[in-house]
């Protein structure tokens, strides 16, 4: 007899097992309970404090809620909403219009006529130095996949990441620039292009002499690098993916094209306003920033202050990954799924593959399994997932609380990784089943 069959036939029914739906509903009820509290508890603090904060932090007055003061503190968010509502967001509309036309007119041509467009792009964001800065990496990054070493490619791309936190480097381009927020839009732009002509190299590399001529050209490289939609911000597309979407998009009518954008603009507004809405009732940022307050307040203003953070991050990345989403679609291309809501996820597993799925994709693709990942037993696992937050960290900044985020990652993903082996082994598995 099959034991390891017959401990797995009896191991799936209850793992399969549900709670009943009154079980279920009061978990619902419960945790929406919680939520709802711990946010109250952060708005009530807000309110308390809010003269105070404002002194000490940038609270201005919004008029989409009734003049209430909003948080100005998260960078992020008021970076990219600022280069949206002055030139991104008409960028991006210039983007789908020559799209369409460029399917109705010159099909075959899009792809390079979409490349133009966005060379042209972004030197009206970044300028000449800007478009020449992309142009020089993506190149140099192409000439040493000559050598079709995956050694070098990478050992290229680091350095070429590395060069963004030169000092000399930082102080050349800053002259290039009038304002602080042209500069780091630059430098937000090379690290994600990083990404993109380093999955391209990385491909070339694996490839045989031929298929250079047609995929891995020159042409598709910059085509690839200069897709506007995810040009400054992501999210993450491999070339593989991209090129197989290209050469066959799902193109549609005018009219169901028109029905997916106004779909997509009102998910946009909603994440957006919602978005809004929670810098207005909670200032979540300006009391993170403030130890004196944070050692004062309750463990339900604490908690509620953790949960908040990570729902608005959520939120952000809803709409700073949704508008190239919602391009990306028009173009007849499949974007990668949009963050999963943090608050029904429970692993940190489940955390980097569901929240951005096109970095994960990545990781995975270019860096955990060349590594050799799980088929190198327990080192090779600990080595490849080790080695993956690494990157991470170093794409990231590489400052130190990043290493220490990146490493906390790891010891949970290895945790989690070393629980379910033991679960997965027909003693426990027989154990447990006996049990239920």
């Amino acid at each position: 007899m099959d034991t390891q069959r017959l401990s797995t036939s009896h191991w799936e029914p209850v793992a399969s097992a549900m709670l009943p739906r009154w079980e279920l509903a009061l978990c619902l009820l419960a945790s929406l309970g919680f939520h709802f509290y711990s946010f109250y508890e952060v708005y009530k603090v807000s309110r308390e404090h809010e003269e105070e904060l404002g002194q000490e932090f940038e609270l201005e007055r919004d008029a989409l809620f009734g003049g209430m003061k909003k948080d100005l503190t998260d960078f992020e968010w008021n970076f990219w909403l600022g280069w949206g509502r002055r030139r991104l967001a008409w960028l991006f509309l210039g983007h789908a219009a020559v799209s369409q036309l460029a399917g109705l007119l010159a099909k075959k041509h899009r792809p390079w006529i979409l490349m133009v467009y966005g060379v042209w792009a972004c030197w009206c964001v970044l300028g000449a130095p800007g478009v020449v800065t992309v142009f020089l990496h993506t190149t140099i990054a192409f000439c040493v996949a000559q050598f079709r070493s995956v050694l070098l490619s990478w050992l290229c791309s680091l350095l070429l990441l590395s060069t963004l936190r030169l000092q000399s480097v930082e102080e050349v381009k800053r002259r290039w620039y009038e304002t602080e927020n042209e500069y780091y839009l630059l430098q937000f732009t090379l690290t994600v292009r990083c990404l993109y002509y380093t999955s391209f190299c990385l491909e070339l590399c694996r490839r045989s002499p031929p298929a250079q001529r047609t995929a891995y050209a020159f042409p598709w490289l910059l085509a690839y690098v200069f897709y506007y939609p995810v040009f400054h911000n992501g999210p993450i597309i491999t070339f593989p993916e991209f090129f197989k979407q290209m050469q066959q998009p799902e193109l549609s009518s005018p009219k169901h094209s028109l029905g997916i954008l106004a779909k997509g603009l009102g998910r946009l507004l909603c994440w957006w306003w919602l978005a809004e809405l929670m810098v207005c009732l909670m200032y979540m940022h300006a009391l993170y920033n403030s130890i004196p307050l944070l050692e004062s307040v309750s463990c339900w203003t604490l908690g509620g202050l953790a949960l908040a953070q990570v729902l608005f991050f959520y939120v952000k990345y809803l709409v700073l990954f949704g508008a190239p989403a919602l391009l990306m679609r028009l173009d007849g291309l499949t974007p990668p799924p949009l963050p999963r809501c943090v608050s029904t996820m429970f692993s940190f597993t489940g955390m980097w593959r569901y929240f951005d799925v096109g970095l994960h994709n990545f990781l995975i693709r270019y860096v955990y399994i060349p590594l050799g990942g799980s088929q190198r037993g327990l080192l090779g696992t600990l080595l490849s997932t080790a080695m993956t937050f690494a990157f991470v960290s170093y794409w990231h900044g590489s400052y130190e609380d990043l290493w220490c985020w990146a490493a906390l990652n790891w010891l949970g993903v290895t945790v989690e990784s070393g629980v379910q082996r033991l679960l997965e082994r027909p003693c426990v598995r027989e154990s447990l089943a006996g049990r239920g």
